[in-house]
């Protein structure tokens, strides 16, 4: 059983351009360094990804990953899913959205990852750390 990771970051920029960067599944790999590719391979009605398969390579954890994004709680949260996945288990996460103001945004992303290797939980949990505190900065980066 894997551990849940989150961290919280208040992004300068305005609610709409962080979800617009954030809800924009296929344009990933432009802004985050851990996503290599990014095809979207579903939409719903409003051309919003339901599944998407990324390339990723976050350090320890490099894999290809199918995932099913939930847009129930959408614009105040994104959640995702694993569908399938050539080493992980598991890989869910959320990013939950909320203006401060005008002009800043708080975002906050949990993520929880399995992995099918024996690797000792606490590398697994660091390694999650990394992959959000990353992908937070480079939010910020794109949108500020």
């Amino acid at each position: 059983m894997s551990e849940k990771s989150s961290s919280t970051i208040v992004i300068d920029a305005p609610l709409a351009d962080v979800q617009a960067a954030l809800f924009d599944i296929a344009t990933y790999p432009e802004w985050l360094t851990s996503i290599k590719k990014a095809d979207v391979l579903e939409s719903d009605d409003q051309g919003r990804a339901v599944k998407a398969k990324l390339s990723i390579d976050a350090g320890m954890m490099k894999d290809r990953v199918t995932l099913d994004y939930d847009w129930s709680a959408a614009p105040a949260s994104l959640s995702f899913t694993m569908d399938e996945a050539d080493l992980l288990t598991q890989m869910d996460g959320t990013y939950f959205i909320k203006a401060l103001d005008e002009d800043s945004t708080q975002v906050t992303y949990e993520l929880t990852v399995a992995v099918s290797l024996p690797v000792p939980a606490m590398m697994i949990t660091k390694a999650q750390q990394q992959t959000i505190d990353a992908a937070l900065k480079e939010l910020a980066a794109r949108v500020s």
